[in-house]
């Protein structure tokens, strides 16, 4: 109890200091960007170069706000580690493994949720707190001056991981001390990106292991990543061995290279996508570059009109975002019982009905959770559905049915997370996912979806009535 008290003492005081210096850069930049006095009377600008003097006083201000920055990502550090020292101390020795893991998960959705940030960027930054504020203290107190900004840190505590102590102390020592032989000049005079060469520079030469055996640890890190983009395009990326990546761009270049000719209407980046794609899809095509339409069980969204071409309003797939409706029509034409039609309604832009070649309802059930819930419906989570999990808000042995108002989406993570801790779902409705309250009893509302009515083509909008008809029509209707 007595260390839980040094250490709380000693956050605050820390936390106190920080927003003290803060408070004075704050009126420092108060200062800058006030109006300058006129000796000749109260509240008069100066004549002498107006806009020399502002130029002067925006960059004056830009600096000082790039230290205010600086403070605050430090401040956050420092709040960050201590709610996490809290969290632990308030609740003791986790039992088991089990508990343990349990407890992390939910610390970094809770920081997750405050904050407004994925769980991947919680989790980097309770890291990247708890490194900064025990193995780089000096990495710390230059941010904390405003001497190197957030992303000078980032990079230290980056290239400082699975380094030991020894290996970290050095790094920290040559690029931080003041008296260190050959330094190059001070981290907050580079950029980021030069800042990360010149680290990474030092590390490979100075690292304790070997780069063969640091490159056999790092092969079973390899991974495909995916991230949708606008205008109905995405991003896909392999990390992989340098040898074998540098391999695979050699040879997508060479094919590439041979399809050009005077009639080839694509350039080189483009023959690369399309090759690449194509041999991942398994084109049989003789023609390199030629993409096949894909396969993958995926939900269609299409507006009743659009899918009738009588409008051009884009339709969505699930876990890719809008797309246009030609995109729509070829992958629902092709007729491939991998992709199920929803259409909706032209009245407010609401779930019509899901096209689907089986009639049992848990099938059905399932997909209309897809189309409600977009994918894990806990706050942050990008986890689309293709290996959610369908739960009971409300469980079956508790007396929860197997409504749609009961039933949410959830990953398998934030599964567990349900059932190891006291994050609780909220109950749902038949077009909004649940919300979720956290351990310290905060409420996060769901992401509600973000419909809109389809465009009516002008043959569909409805006739006007006079008001002899509409009397006529009320006095049928009563």
């Amino acid at each position: 109890m007595e260390s839980g008290v040094a250490v709380e003492a000693g956050s605050r005081v820390a936390m106190a200091a920080a927003v003290a210096s803060m408070a004075g850069l704050l009126n420092e930049l108060a200062a800058i960007v006030s109006p300058p006095a006129d000796p000749r009377g109260p509240g008069r600008l100066c004549d002498a170069d107006p806009l020399q003097e502002l130029s002067e006083t925006c960059l004056d201000g830009l600096a000082v706000l790039a230290r205010i920055e600086a403070m605050t990502a430090a401040a956050k550090v420092r709040l960050v580690r201590a709610y996490s020292d809290a969290a632990d101390a308030l609740e003791g020795p986790p039992a088991t493994a089990h508990e343990a893991s349990a407890r992390e998960m939910s610390l970094v959705a809770e920081v997750a949720c405050v904050l407004t940030i994925g769980e991947c960027a919680a989790s980097a930054l309770l890291g990247e707190a708890h490194a900064l504020t025990t193995s780089l203290p000096a990495t710390l107190d230059a941010l904390e001056s405003g001497a190197v900004g957030w992303q000078h840190a980032r990079i230290v505590v980056d290239e400082t991981t699975g380094l030991n102590p020894a290996a970290v102390s050095a790094l920290e020592r040559h690029f931080f001390d003041p008296e260190a032989p050959a330094r190059g000049g001070e981290p907050g005079d580079l950029i980021p990106a030069r800042f990360r060469r010149k680290v990474r520079a030092w590390r490979e030469r100075h690292h304790p292991e070997s780069m063969e055996l640091r490159r056999a640890k790092s092969t079973a890190d390899r991974r495909m990543e995916y991230a949708p983009d606008r205008d109905g395009m995405a991003w896909l990326s392999l990390y992989l061995p340098g040898d074998t990546a540098c391999a695979i761009w050699n040879r997508t270049t060479a094919l590439a290279r041979g399809v050009q000719d005077p009639g080839e209407p694509r350039n080189l980046a483009q023959l690369r996508a399309d090759i690449a794609a194509g041999m991942l899809l398994g084109s049989a095509s003789e023609n390199p570059g030629d993409v096949p339409a894909p396969k993958a069980d995926v939900l269609v969204t299409v507006p009743v009109f659009s899918l009738l071409g009588l409008t051009d309003e884009p339709a969505e797939i699930d876990g890719l975002g809008p797309v246009p409706p030609s995109v729509a029509r070829r992958l629902i034409a092709d007729g491939s019982s991998s992709f199920y039609r929803v259409l909706v309604d032209p009245r407010d832009g609401a779930p019509l009905e899901i096209g689907r070649t089986s009639y049992r309802l848990p099938e059905a059930l399932k997909r209309w959770l897809r189309m409600r819930d977009g994918g894990c419906t806990f706050p942050g989570c990008s986890n689309q559905f293709l290996d959610n999990e369908v739960d009971h808000l409300t469980a079956w042995q508790q007396g929860g049915s197997t409504g749609i108002s009961n039933l949410g989406q959830a990953c398998p993570k934030h599964h567990r997370l349900k059932h190891r801790s006291t994050w609780t779902p909220t109950q749902a409705t038949k077009n909004e996912p649940p919300g979720w309250i956290s351990p310290t009893g905060r409420h996060y509302p769901a992401e509600h979806p973000d419909r809109e009515p389809p465009l009516l083509p002008p043959e569909c909008l409805p006739v006007p009535v006079s008001p002899l008809e509409q009397a006529i029509l009320t006095r049928l209707a009563a």
